[in-house]
């Protein structure tokens, strides 16, 4: 029924023009930013406490506020990323800059893992990236078979490989690289412990998954990071790509994952509000370290 739902709302929202959606995702995080005992109000505070603390409490709130009516821009999204022709959402996309990375890379021969945080939006930037080149994008399936088969559908309208982020979709991604291809990997989502390390991610020591620092040591891919940022007034998306931080493929596991959440850290500087800071990034703890969040 939950899935049912989400897919009927999707639908309502698709049938609107983008700005319009967006301004209606903008009210909703507004007001969400409003109720601070609420759960995306709670966690992007807290996340934003943690990982600015040299910002003053008017700075801060100011951040917290423009955060939580990006979010609600971004669930707006959903319905243009997943429901409008991937030619009609494409043609939001005013200007690409870096790409000049990929194209060098992949005519030398060599393979490319893209660091994609949750930045923006991601959607587009999986459209982009799909009709331009062979890509492998790894995901998390949500628990809904109907929302998975939904997810899987939509972004692989342009010949997206969807890769699950288990042993299966390792391969995937192996085979992709080897092939000199690229893959697309979202870095800051907590792994299970075993798939993890602790390394500082603003100062903070945040789980962070092994399997990209892994990768990149294997095979000897290229990491670039890249991002879709919204821009104002329903104008559409501009995409950067830039070069990831130098020591991802090191032997220590623990000073590639820094190196990694270096790279992402420098994307979301250079777009703070339109990062997923309602995620509950730090759940996990280092042994003895106390509990972030209520």
């Amino acid at each position: 029924m939950k899935a049912v739902l989400a897919i009927l709302v999707l639908g309502v929202l698709a049938l609107l023009p983008l700005k319009w959606a967006q301004s209606l995702g903008g009210w909703f995080g507004r007001r969400q930013s409003k109720d601070p005992a609420g759960k995306l109000a709670s966690n992007t505070r807290r996340n934003i406490e943690l990982c600015f603390p040299e910002l003053d409490a008017t700075a801060q709130d100011a951040l917290i506020e423009d955060s939580l009516v990006e979010t609600g821009r971004s669930m707006a999204e959903m319905g243009m990323s997943w429901l409008w022709s991937p030619e009609r959402t494409l043609k939001n996309i005013r200007a690409v800059n870096g790409e000049s990375l990929i194209t060098e890379t992949l005519a030398s021969g060599r393979g490319i893992i893209l660091i994609a945080p949750h930045l923006g939006n991601w959607e587009v930037l999986n459209l982009y990236l799909s009709k331009r080149y062979p890509f492998t994008a790894m995901y998390k399936p949500p628990q809904l078979k109907l929302m998975d088969d939904l997810i899987k559908r939509m972004r692989a309208r342009l010949g997206t490989r969807m890769a699950p982020a288990n042993a299966s979709g390792v391969r995937m991604v192996m085979k992709a690289l080897k092939r000199t291809e690229m893959v697309g990997i979202l870095p800051d989502q907590e792994p299970d412990e075993q798939g993890g390390v602790f390394a500082p991610f603003f100062g903070v020591d945040a789980l962070t998954m092994k399997l990209l620092p892994q990768l990149a040591r294997q095979t000897k891919a290229r990491v670039i990071c890249g991002y879709a940022e919204r821009l104002a007034d329903g104008a559409g998306f501009e995409i950067y790509f830039r070069e990831a931080e130098a020591g991802l493929d090191n032997p220590d596991l623990e000073q590639a994952a820094a190196a990694m959440n270096r790279s992402v850290e420098a994307c979301v500087r250079a777009l703070p509000s339109q990062y997923q800071w309602e995620y509950r990034r730090f759940s996990r703890r280092p042994e003895g370290q106390p509990r972030r969040y209520d």
